[in-house]
């Protein structure tokens, strides 16, 4: 499976929040690129960045620093975090981003979403973010109605690459995924799955690569790299045995 490092940004900056709340913020570095090149160095082969100012106020905030790292580093760069207007989906992936995450628009547009996906073959990742098992949206701060689980199914022959499914109470705490989730999560679609949130030790990371036969293709490493409980080069060297190719037709 692939061992995924997240950089989340505010204002410029690698920060890291606790459950996704905006006011419990750290900041670990005011030089995201230098990060991203340190986990390129250490074997990654896809780095997840979040625009959270973006998923705060509706759209990206920080395209230049995106465009700026994905342009370059080597590995590809997916992102998240605010894209719910077509045009700038646009112009992000042709700007040289690899691949989008796709979460509020996801769930109030899915047609439009569904319409993507043929455009943008193996470029269309479906952020699911679950409180309590259901559907939370716009930067975490509205729970829906609709289970996580039955939203994820939703997707399923639409052409989307795969789903990021995210427990939104584990995330930045380190106290360990909620592997039972997303196993069930696993038994339930065929789309490729990655896991985020909580993700705190090795042995985390072990009892995830368990999940692999069953179609988890990767974890999203965050806090847990930047404390230092989570080595990345030693993770990559344990689970990690997949490449992760740039999209055809990147921008």
């Amino acid at each position: 499976m692939l061992i995924i490092p997240a950089i989340d940004l505010i204002q410029g900056e690698c920060v890291r929040l606790y459950q996704g709340k905006e006011e419990e913020k750290t900041v670990f570095s005011t030089d995201p690129l230098n990060v991203a090149f340190k986990w390129q160095s250490m074997g990654a082969k896809l780095l997840h960045l979040v625009d959270l100012d973006g998923a705060f106020k509706g759209n990206p905030q920080n395209i230049l620093t995106i465009l700026h790292m994905a342009k370059r580093l080597d590995m590809p760069v997916e992102l998240g975090g605010g894209l719910r207007n077509p045009e700038i989906i646009n112009q992000i992936l042709a700007g040289g981003v690899d691949r989008v995450v796709l979460g509020t628009i996801a769930y109030i547009q899915p047609e439009l979403v569904k319409d993507l996906c043929q455009r943008y073959p193996g470029r269309i990742v479906i952020g699911v973010d679950a409180r309590d098992g259901m559907v939370a949206i716009k930067g975490w701060k509205d729970t829906t109605r609709i289970a996580a689980d039955k939203f994820c199914m939703q997707w399923a022959g639409t052409g989307v690459r795969a789903i990021i499914y995210t427990d939104i109470k584990r995330d930045g705490t380190l106290r360990g995924p909620n592997i039972w989730a997303v196993s069930q999560l696993l038994d339930k679609i065929d789309i490729p799955v990655i896991a985020s949130g909580g993700i705190s030790k090795m042995y985390d990371l072990e009892c995830l690569a368990r999940l692999e036969e069953k179609g988890l293709e990767g974890v999203i490493v965050g806090r847990a790299l930047y404390t230092g409980a989570i080595c990345l080069d030693e993770a990559i060297s344990k689970w990690q045995n997949k490449e992760c190719p740039k999209s055809q037709g990147r921008g």
